[in-house]
């Protein structure tokens, strides 16, 4: 895992977003498609707009996957995954990419993690844009995270830091507005992505982000799995980075 610090967030998602947009034309170039999967949340802000005006992207050559969204809530909702996606990325995008494989948690969890999963597993996903939670999560897998299933996506449920995180960030008015449970990519789907490309900007992660780097691996620090993987590289801004023993 590589880590890249910058003076300010609009630096870290520019670099990252175009980091991760090298990895789409590459893919595109050598089989005329792409898979990539994106994240949500407010340390994806930066990098999602810089994403979607990237020159020269053939986004009709792009499938889109995304990490999770809570169980029964509705796209009208202020929170819903599905809404921030459509409304912050797919919406900015100058055409339609080839798929977007949405979330849809408003019915049976378990057939649509089995839809989810059959979907993902089609074909190998270029690369993954992820953040790391105030609690060290990866996508929804709060700790301790399951490291060993092979399942793509499950129905996961949220522990109260994760779920106070989503109040703190003004997406719920109270903390019993915040749903208990959720589905989510599993964590080795996530490690099968040939490219991973972690944002986590602000002081509140600085602890999480110290885990994830200078900790040991832990499922108690979901995100110190991205320590395995060859091709992660986490982008930071320097108040996330300020706990870590050295930054660049």
């Amino acid at each position: 895992m590589q880590v890249r610090v910058f003076e300010t967030k609009q630096e870290m998602g520019g670099e990252a977003a175009a980091a991760g947009a090298e990895v789409i034309h590459r893919a595109i170039d050598e089989r005329s498609s792409a898979n990539v999967v994106l994240a949500t949340g407010a340390s994806q802000f930066e990098i999602l707009a810089a994403l979607a005006t990237t020159e020269d992207i053939d986004w009709s050559q792009v499938t889109f996957s995304h990490l999770d969204e809570y169980i029964d809530m509705p796209i009208t909702h202020p929170a819903s995954f599905r809404k921030y996606l459509k409304e912050r990325f797919v919406d900015q995008l100058p055409i339609p990419p080839a798929a977007f494989h949405y979330i849809d948690a408003e019915g049976d969890g378990v057939a649509e993690c089995e839809r989810l999963s059959a979907l993902v597993s089609a074909q190998p996903v270029d690369v993954a844009f992820v953040g790391i939670g105030e609690n060290g999560h990866l996508a929804f897998n709060d700790p301790p995270a399951d490291f060993e299933t092979e399942q793509p996506y499950l129905v996961v449920e949220l522990d109260e830091a994760c779920r106070r995180q989503q109040l703190g960030e003004g997406w719920f008015p109270t903390l019993d507005d915040v749903p208990r449970q959720a589905i989510s990519m599993s964590i080795r789907q996530i490690l099968k992505s040939r490219r991973i490309i972690c944002t986590a900007p602000d002081q509140r992660k600085a602890q999480a982000v110290r885990g994830t780097v200078d900790g040991p691996l832990t499922a108690d620090v979901p995100a110190s799995i991205l320590q395995t993987h060859d091709a992660a590289t986490l982008y930071l801004d320097r108040p996330a980075a300020s706990l870590l023993s050295s930054t660049n």
